[in-house]
């Protein structure tokens, strides 16, 4: 084998493309009846809503609230290690409550 040989493509065999096409997929030749049909295009129309639901609500409204306890996780012990400040949150329920209610303003 030369070094020219090493860097040529080779043709793929027709077999590989056999291989390919025999895959089993999903067409409506496969449904038995209109029901099928339909009960799976209703299955695959909540997936995508559930996708949606996930990406634009879900996902970022968790990061916004947990950046911002982060946030003032973060700020609290570099005013304790800089300023030797002592940072108590008196009612943590209300700070949730209200973290939870910044996060979801501007959504």
């Amino acid at each position: 084998m030369s070094l020219s040989d090493s860097f040529s493509i080779h043709d793929v065999a027709e077999s590989d493309h056999d291989e390919v096409d025999s895959l089993p997929s999903t067409s409506t030749e496969s449904f038995t009846s209109e029901e099928d049909y339909d009960a799976q295009r209703e299955w695959e129309q909540s997936l995508e809503q559930l996708q949606l639901l996930l990406t634009m609500i879900l996902v970022p409204f968790a990061g916004k609230y947990l950046g911002r306890k982060f946030a003032y996780w973060s700020w609290a012990r570099y005013m304790e290690w800089m300023h030797n400040v002592e940072i108590k949150w008196t009612n943590k329920a209300t700070f949730k409550a209200a973290g939870a209610a910044e996060a979801a303003a501007t959504l």
